[in-house]
């Protein structure tokens, strides 16, 4: 995992700061290897003694996996009060209700995140962005959010395809 995950454990002159980070880490290993309810677990850990935006979201995550959207929503807007800064958990939440079936209520959400100052990778919110639009049938916005995510990372496959199966639709 990229260290740039763990910074705000660094020189935060908190010495549980070090423990939490390693709870952090160990949640994040166990989450990759699929032991979700143990990751749940350390993170749990994690924020117990420092809480970070990170862990927040990370935490959501894990239950988006365990297919508890609600909870994993509010573990993101933990996140945010915790760093309204950082732009994963906006972009979550978005997902997450577009998920839900609530694909309106997503919009502001993603729009937070792409205005977020700390968020990669930034162009997953225009990748759902244009999920909600196809979903609404605003193709047209649709369209645009596609090659936005595009132009910001040229190698995105799901863009790829999704601005293919658009541009079918539209002709």
């Amino acid at each position: 995992m990229e260290d740039e995950l763990f910074f705000p454990f660094r020189n935060s002159g908190d010495p549980s700061a070090e423990d939490a980070e390693r709870y952090f880490r160990s949640a994040y290993e166990a989450q990759m290897n699929g032991r979700l309810d143990k990751a749940a677990d350390l993170y749990r850990q994690s924020i117990a003694l420092f809480p970070t935006a990170e862990a927040h979201t990370f935490l959501g995550w894990v239950y988006s996996f365990q297919k508890k959207l609600v909870e994993a929503i509010l573990e993101c807007k933990r996140a945010i009060d915790v760093d309204p800064d950082f732009g994963n958990p906006y972009n979550d939440i978005g997902a997450y209700l577009i998920e839900l079936g609530r694909p309106a209520e997503a919009i502001p959400w993603l729009k937070k995140a792409l205005q977020a100052p700390r968020y990669q990778p930034r162009h997953f919110p225009h990748v759902n962005l244009a999920r909600v639009y196809i979903m609404t049938g605003d193709l047209e916005n649709a369209l645009h959010e596609l090659k936005e995510s595009l132009r910001i990372e040229p190698r995105n496959p799901s863009a790829e395809r999704e601005l293919k199966r658009l541009l079918m639709r539209m002709n």
